[in-house]
């Protein structure tokens, strides 16, 4: 008779799917932003720098001079009692929150706005960063650490320096326990199985006497068939959409550009 496959319990989106936000200190973003904002300073209090499960970087408890409190990603270096500035009149220094605008060119931000209020979006994970390239009129063009380049409304927020947090993962987790922790707190099914390691009834790819994959399947499959290669034209080292044609290296060991150059050499009557 057959059983739900894996993505079809993940599709379902069942209690070990779920990520467990109940257990964090709340939602890290950005305050609206007020009038005092847009043209002057709001000034607050590192009160608490904090590790929240399910993120990968600390997180700064900030009071602000009015009574309200927010969350925001802790910068490299912040510290508790680190006074923090807030608005378009805010110093350019690690930890504070600037519009884009106001932010000098080549300096590293984080906690990027995508809209204006939206509370942060982009360059949230510990360690990275992105760089302030060029102001227009009124965008600001932003490299990401995918080396990506965005356009973004100068009037959108971003907090200066580095995301705390780097090189956690240049630490090996050495045993199967301490992944096994981790995935509960980012809500990751762990351990699975390989669809071919299973019985012919659990999965597509399964049963025979020796293990091998399935073939590719069209995107138009019903979800318990819609695994492996889902509307692969191809596949293999030689596939376009892997490797694409005018970069393929031949048995020559030379690209097929750089062997009809010397083809076309050859071929030319010496003087």
């Amino acid at each position: 008779m057959g059983k739900k496959i894996l993505v079809q319990r993940r599709g379902r989106g069942g209690s070990q799917f779920r990520s467990p936000s109940w257990i964090r200190e709340g939602p890290v973003r950005y305050l609206p932003m007020s009038d005092a904002e847009l043209n002057g300073v709001i000034r607050g209090v590192v009160k608490e720098l904090m590790h929240v499960p399910g993120l990968n970087a600390p997180v700064a408890r900030i009071a602000l001079e009015d009574g309200r409190e927010f969350l925001n990603y802790a910068a490299e270096g912040m510290y508790v009692g680190q006074i923090i500035e807030i608005g378009a009149a805010a110093r350019p220094m690690p930890g504070n929150i600037l519009p884009l605008g106001k932010i000098p060119e080549g300096s590293m931000i984080y906690n990027i706005e995508k809209r204006i209020n939206d509370g942060g979006k982009f360059v949230r994970s510990g360690g990275t960063y992105a760089v302030v390239l060029i102001h227009k009129d009124s965008t600001t063009v932003v490299q990401l650490p995918s080396g990506k380049v965005m356009e973004v409304d100068s009037r959108a927020r971003a907090t200066v320096g580095i995301v705390a947090g780097g090189g956690r993962i240049e630490k090996p987790m050495l045993k199967a326990g301490a992944k096994y922790y981790r995935s509960l707190a980012k809500s990751w099914k762990y351990p699975t199985v390989r669809g071919k390691a299973m019985n012919a009834y659990a999965h597509p790819h399964g049963g025979g006497s020796h293990q091998k994959g399935g073939t590719p399947v069209p995107r138009t499959a019903p979800p318990g068939q819609k695994v492996g290669f889902i509307a692969s034209r191809c596949t293999g080292r030689r596939c376009p959409q892997i490797v694409p044609r005018s970069k393929r290296v031949w048995a020559s060991g030379y690209s097929k550009k750089t062997r009809l150059k010397n083809k076309r050499t050859s071929a030319m009557p010496s003087e």
